[in-house]
């Protein structure tokens, strides 16, 4: 059955393709909010200004109508005082008439001042007129008063009788009426600008606040439309991710069936190799065997010359039959189904150290294994021992079996012998990589510590089981080799 396919849906490129204009007006809505936000403070700004021009002016024409009022009013209070004068004669009543002559000029000042910074050519012309009349008012009046000083008060009065001086008040108070009136014209229509200028900022500012709004609604769908579809691609990455996953586990764990498979089947070709060795050839060399036995004795009365030769022949006979028990013992280690993990382990290691001429350390303790975990514990120290001979020159082997406070059985070999990096072993050598996944078929864990100089530590983890299951799986043991 076919791998299924990985990295199904859409290409990275495609997707950031699709997903590009739709994210071109969000990043368009920073500019033009800032484009907006300018032109709300720009129209803010202008409609302040304007409006503030606007006010002054107002304030001006407020001042020029104010003092036109106080001018004819201080007019009006010194032809008081000289009627006053005239009639009582008393010299008290010529007081306000000289402060108003005083006033009226001040107020005439200042108007003149007033209409020059508003620009008023028709109010300047205007206050010229009114300045006239009333010089001739102030003129009138002085030349009243000095008649009346000068001992002449019938002469004065029959002046004032005369109604020139109350025609000419008529005419200061039609002049001044006729500037304030056009001052208050010019309010109005002061007053019309002014609120026109609000009006337009706020629409203005209304319709830069609609936009605004508009903008940010832009960014805001803009930016969910992006976070749904980054959740998308999110998810997306997620289900792949998870399902590559699921398929490294899977493929591990036919990895896994697929080492214990090949691993089980290998040790059932070497237990039916060992069964055929031990039931064929041991018949035939033992049947060799026996036929010498039985040639001897004829052999010694009539030809005592080959007996040499049948001694030799009996030696490679038993030469034979320990090579085979050699090969037996390496195929399927008969000590293993008939004696038990230990002393299997402890023949293994004492051959070893006749092999290496090193000493073998051990260190055993009893442990509840399956047999096929303890057939996968001896052959990785089987494994490690023939590196060692290999590959580690070491001039000391400790090998450790027991069980972990966590309950579980390890077993561990170490030498201090050259050692090596890990990260650059060659993938031709298959030894680490089939004592790991011997390993993992039993459900345990290999860890290899290497380094140059400083020896190599192989060590493996496996689950005890418990003493039922173990029966439950215990093989048939091989007959003992013949002798």
């Amino acid at each position: 059955m076919g791998a299924p396919a990985i990295g199904t849906g859409p290409a990275p490129a495609a997707t950031l393709r699709a997903w590009r204009p739709r994210w071109r007006p969000g990043v368009l809505a920073f500019p033009l909010a800032l484009a907006v936000g300018l032109l709300m403070l720009a129209i803010n700004e202008l409609g302040y200004r304007q409006a503030e021009a606007d006010l002054s002016r107002l304030v001006k024409m407020g001042q020029v109508r104010l003092e036109l009022s106080r001018a004819v009013r201080r007019v009006a209070d010194a032809e008081s005082g000289q009627r006053g004068y005239l009639l009582v004669g008393r010299p008290e009543y010529l007081a306000p008439y000289r402060d108003a002559s005083a006033d009226v000029t001040a107020s005439l000042r200042t108007l003149q001042a007033l209409y020059q910074s508003l620009g008023d050519v028709a109010g300047e012309d205007g206050l010229r007129k009114l300045r006239a009349e009333m010089e001739n008012k102030l003129s009138e009046l002085d030349a009243v008063v000095q008649m009346a000083d000068g001992g002449r008060r019938p002469n004065a009065l029959a002046l004032v009788a005369t109604g020139i001086g109350r025609d000419q008040m008529d005419s200061i108070r039609r002049q001044a009426d006729a500037l304030i009136d056009a001052e208050n014209r010019q309010v109005a229509a002061g007053l019309a600008s002014v609120f026109g200028t609000l009006a337009q900022n706020r629409i203005g500012i209304s319709a830069m606040t609609a936009i605004s709004l508009l903008v940010l609604g832009m960014y805001l769908r803009q930016r969910r439309l992006a976070d749904q579809q980054r959740s998308a691609q999110q998810l997306a990455i997620q289900h792949e991710r998870d399902r590559l996953e699921a398929e490294v586990r899977h493929r591990t764990t036919e990895l896994t069936e697929l080492a214990r498979h090949l691993e089980t089947a290998h040790e059932d070709e070497r237990a039916r190799l060992a069964r055929d060795l031990h039931d064929e050839l041991g018949a035939l060399l033992t049947a060799a065997k026996l036929d010498v036995a039985r040639m001897r004795p004829k052999l010694t009365q009539n030809a005592p010359d080959l007996l040499p030769r049948v001694a030799h022949l009996v030696e490679t006979l038993n030469s034979g039959i320990a090579l085979k028990r050699r090969i037996i013992e390496d195929l399927r280690p008969s000590t293993l189904s008939n004696l038990g993990l230990q002393p299997a382990l402890d023949i293994l290691c004492s051959e070893a150290a006749e092999r290496l001429a090193v000493p073998v350390h051990t260190n055993f303790a009893p442990v509840a294994l399956s047999p096929s975990a303890e057939l996968t514990v001896f052959r990785l120290v089987q494994e490690a021992l023939n590196n060692i001979a290999k590959h580690a020159h070491a001039s000391e082997v400790t090998i450790t079996l027991g069980v972990q406070p966590d309950g579980q059985a390890m077993v561990s070999v170490r030498d201090n012998g050259r050692g090596f990096v890990p990260a650059q072993t060659r993938h031709a050598s298959h030894g680490l990589v089939g004592m790991r996944y011997r390993v993992q078929a039993e459900a345990g864990q290999l860890t290899v510590h290497a380094a140059p100089g400083l020896g190599t530590l192989v060590q493996a983890v496996l689950p005890q089981q418990t003493k039922d299951a173990s029966n439950s799986e215990a093989p048939t043991p091989l007959p003992p080799a013949a002798s």
